[in-house]
Order: C-alpha cells, then structure tokens, then sequence
C-alpha cells in the first residue's frame, strides 16, 4: 500500500512543474471555469497514456529519430503559439457574460490538452526517461497485475493535480476582479508563446544543426 501511494505522490510531482498544460489550464479555468480546465488536464492524460504505452510496448525509440523530433518540436510551437496568443488576444474581453459561460466547447478545451502534450517531445523524453526506468525497475521486482496497478497509480497522481489545477482555475475567477483575471490571462498567454520559441528553437537545432 506505501509503494502504491509513493506512486500516486510520485504522479502529483510529475504533473506539478510549471509547463504549457498547467498555463493552458490556468486559462481555461478563468474563461470557462471548472470543467473546462479539468477536460483540458483529461486531453493531457490522454496522450500522456498512449506514451505510457508506447513505452510499456517498446515502440518509443521509433520516435527518437532526428526528423521525428523535429516534427514534433514544430507542430509543438505552432499549437503553442497559437493557443498563446489566442489567450493574450481574448484577455480584454473577459466579461461578466463570458464569466457565466464559455464560448469554447469542452471538446475543444480536450483537444488543446491532448494535442499540446501528445506533440511535446518533452513528454517522450520524459515518460522514456522517468517511466521507462520505473518501468524496468518494477519489471524485475514485481508481477504484471501490480506493474499495471503501479503504473495507475501514477495516472492517479496527475488526475488529482489536474483536479487541483482546475479548482484553483474556477476559485481564481470567482474571486478576482476582471482586471486581474485579464493580468493572470495575459500572463498564462505569454508562457505558452514563451513555451512555443523554446519548442522552434530546438526544431530549428534539429534541422539545420545536428
């Protein structure tokens, strides 16, 4: 039970630094409030899985190749950037009516979430890095049944982040007034644009540097 729990702690610390999902849902939240921040954290998890089991059936190296890479880098910044300025283009017009209900379909809200993090090449690096060698690790200590309750756990751990993200979201837009709302939309707008040249600049390297 310790070690299930130590990888539902170990899911939460994952899903916690600050990257382009947690400004992506920051937004939502304020625009739409709860539900849409949470489906975007949903999309996330989505790709976050389909890595997980391409990790779990060895197919990921298949996407370290350089022009792969490159690919995804560039699809990564266009999504980012547009999403980016997107957000900072529609913080002026935060409004009581838009504070009541968001013009953003939840299905739209999902596939922001799944795409940014499904064309993250920081996500390939990261679940071939951290959960690959947990996987391994957990391969030679323990059966199959628990490998897969192991590897719930930490899906576990980012669904509660993702709750907590969302409901911070919701409290924010409650409780704050619209020029602070704009502040904080503006702000989520720029690391996502911010996120994106960093996303350009590696495929920029890809390409023409390696």
């Amino acid at each position: 039970m310790n070690v299930f729990i130590g990888y539902i702690f170990l899911g939460l610390s994952l899903s916690a630094p600050i990257g382009p999902i947690n400004a992506a849902q920051l937004d939502k939240g304020i625009r739409g409030g709860f539900w849409h921040a949470w489906v975007v954290g949903l999309g996330a998890i989505s790709a976050d899985i389909i890595y997980m089991l391409l990790v779990y059936f060895g197919v990921i190296h298949l996407l370290e190749a350089p022009f792969v890479k490159a690919f995804l880098w560039l699809f990564g910044f266009f999504v980012l950037v547009y999403t980016g300025v997107e957000s900072i283009k529609n913080a002026g017009v935060i409004s009581a009516a838009e504070m009541r209900a968001s013009e953003t379909s939840l299905s739209k809200s999902y596939l922001s979430g799944f795409l940014m993090s499904l064309f993250n090449p920081l996500s390939i690096l990261f679940w071939l890095g951290i959960y690959g060698s947990i996987l391994a690790k957990a391969a030679n200590e323990y059966p199959m049944q628990q490998l897969l309750m192991y590897s719930g756990a930490i899906v576990m751990g980012i669904l509660l982040w993702d709750v907590s993200m969302a409901a911070a979201s919701s409290i924010f837009r409650r409780v704050m007034t619209a020029r602070v709302l704009k502040g904080i939309s503006v702000l989520s707008g720029l690391s996502l644009v911010g996120f994106g040249f960093y996303f350009g600049v590696q495929a920029v390297q890809l390409l023409f540097f390696y």
